[in-house]
């Protein structure tokens, strides 16, 4: 019964992503802490939500802007290897509480500079954000928040994000790999959740040919702001 509900989460959160630009992650993750031991949850959530990221940057790949993605990766790698230095050493909620203050910035705060916007900028933001996903496992929304400040339609910013996440959540089977995880225990739910991703992703896609560049940028903000404020509840509620 929990496998199935999970399988189905995956394929909805995955349509809310794909339509929407972001929200689908974080829903997920709230599903998975629901239901798996606390020690699972950020590993499994990684592997699926890169299955998810892969498929959709694929199904969009002539939309992703090549350029943000080629300084984003050394940011990931560095920011991975950080955390693999400081793992489980910092406060979840000082994480959440900082990720959602980005994000609000980001959303309703002034343009960033194009010095934020340039090829070092992506290059900071990317390794911030890639650490913090270790740990918080929630950073999809503040890396789509900045991805949209880059400007483009909508199609540039679901794919641009979905290749972003493929990298940033790479490393995490890795760095949990060697910190003891043990991922042949969940392979045959990992699988079966990133499965029913693709679908999820595939009519997502389809819901995002009818809506226009205008509706989805509102959608996209206010998705957004619910998602810090859920940030900012959690951190309240475990302090």
């Amino acid at each position: 019964m929990t496998a199935t509900i999970l399988i189905i989460a995956a394929a909805f959160t995955s349509m809310l992503t794909a339509a929407l630009g972001a929200g689908g992650g974080v829903m997920l993750l709230a599903a998975l802490a629901l239901t798996l031991p606390p020690a699972a949850i950020i590993p499994v959530h990684g592997l699926v939500q890169m299955g998810s990221n892969v498929n959709r940057a694929i199904m969009t790949w002539r939309h992703i802007h090549w350029q943000t993605i080629l300084w984003f990766l050394p940011g990931v790698i560095l920011g991975a290897w950080l955390a693999s230095l400081f793992l489980m050493q910092l406060s979840l909620e000082t994480l959440q509480l900082t990720i959602a203050g980005f994000i609000f910035f980001l959303c309703w705060g002034p343009k960033l500079p194009k010095m934020a916007l340039s090829r070092p900028g992506i290059l900071i933001a990317s390794l911030i954000t890639s650490f913090a996903a270790m740990f918080a496992g929630a950073s999809g929304p503040l890396v789509a928040a900045f991805i949209k400040q880059q400007g483009g339609d909508r199609f540039r910013t679901v794919a641009t994000f979905a290749a972003s996440m493929s990298l940033q959540h790479a490393p995490k089977a890795l760095v949990y790999g060697v910190a003891g995880f043990v991922f042949t225990q969940w392979i045959g739910l990992i699988i079966l959740m990133i499965i029913a991703g693709f679908i999820g992703t595939w009519a997502g896609l389809h819901l995002l040919k009818r809506i226009d560049d205008q509706r989805f940028n509102q959608l996209f903000k206010w998705m957004l702001t619910l998602l810090g404020l859920r940030l900012c509840w959690q951190a309240w509620v475990n302090f």
